[in-house]
């Protein structure tokens, strides 16, 4: 009788991996990337500085090509992009109209880009937005086949993590020297993430996994007395109410947590795992 002799993980081709900018998640990525994720090749590094990013490959014993943004899709089949929000476009549209992948930190960025997700739908590529610094995407995914009725956020960050958001300079709001907590904004996802968009990438992310940017409310908060970045969200809809709550450890970047590196790595191993938990 004859069988079908199944294939594993180790039998398929490795995907590339490339990784667009080289701070300090890209190169905590990188690392892991290197060092051996099943059925994943860190193939090529686009930054600013190549002579900066080749040191540094030298210094960590790692190999990989150091390619412009447009070369991406020659080298890769999915693009990290941990780069600057305001060269997103410049990281995508290469590699969607190719029909390849990109995974998406800054979520800011894509809300006021929807073209890029027709791009994408039309040349038969994929945006992914990694989970990030928050918790629960699962549920707010799954109650938003049903129906939801509102999503409110709360962050409260150390007053230096959100220093300098266009935000702040416009409104001539200073969060230097605080004894008090600042509520400094207060309003829908969409306008958040014009407001601060190195800061609350994680309310884009949950706005796209929800309801939407504009239905979706945040208030924002310079908080002295927090030393690390804390979201609380609370969801109705008419398959649960749920309320989530997550302290994130700051990293080097203070106006990033260090467990959004680790979501980047745990993304790319289920991309290829024989087991996915989770929707």
């Amino acid at each position: 009788m004859p069988y079908t002799v199944r294939r594993g993980v180790s039998d398929l081709p490795s995907k590339r991996i490339a990784i667009a900018g080289l701070g300090e998640i890209g190169r905590t990525v990188a690392r892991k990337v290197a060092q051996g994720l099943p059925g994943l090749t860190l193939v090529a590094i686009a930054t600013r500085d190549r002579e900066k990013a080749q040191a540094w490959l030298d210094r960590e014993g790692m190999t990989a090509a150091l390619v412009s943004l447009d070369e991406l899709p020659e080298h890769a089949d999915l693009v990290v992009e941990c780069a600057p929000a305001a060269i997103l476009e410049q990281i995508c549209r290469p590699m969607l109209r190719a029909g390849k992948q990109v995974m998406v930190l800054s979520a800011s960025a894509l809300l006021p880009r929807p073209d890029l997700i027709d791009l994408a739908r039309a040349h038969g590529g994929q945006i992914i937005v990694p989970t990030g610094a928050l918790i629960g995407f699962d549920a707010v995914s799954a109650a938003a086949e049903g129906t939801i009725s509102s999503v409110q956020m709360v962050t409260r960050k150390p007053p230096r993590g959100l220093a300098g958001a266009p935000h702040l300079v416009e409104n001539g709001i200073s969060v230097e020297g605080l004894t008090s907590a600042l509520r400094v904004f207060k309003g829908s996802a969409r306008d958040a993430a014009a407001a601060f968009p190195a800061n609350v990438n994680v309310v884009a992310a949950l706005s796209l996994a929800g309801i939407g940017p504009d239905r979706t409310t945040i208030e924002i908060w310079a908080d002295p007395d927090v030393t690390r970045n804390c979201h609380q969200i609370r969801v109705e809809s008419d398959s649960a109410s749920f309320s989530m709550s997550i302290e994130n450890v700051p990293s080097e970047n203070p106006k990033t947590g260090r467990i959004t590196a680790l979501s980047v790595i745990a993304a790319l191993r289920k991309l290829t795992s024989p087991l996915q938990v989770g929707t």
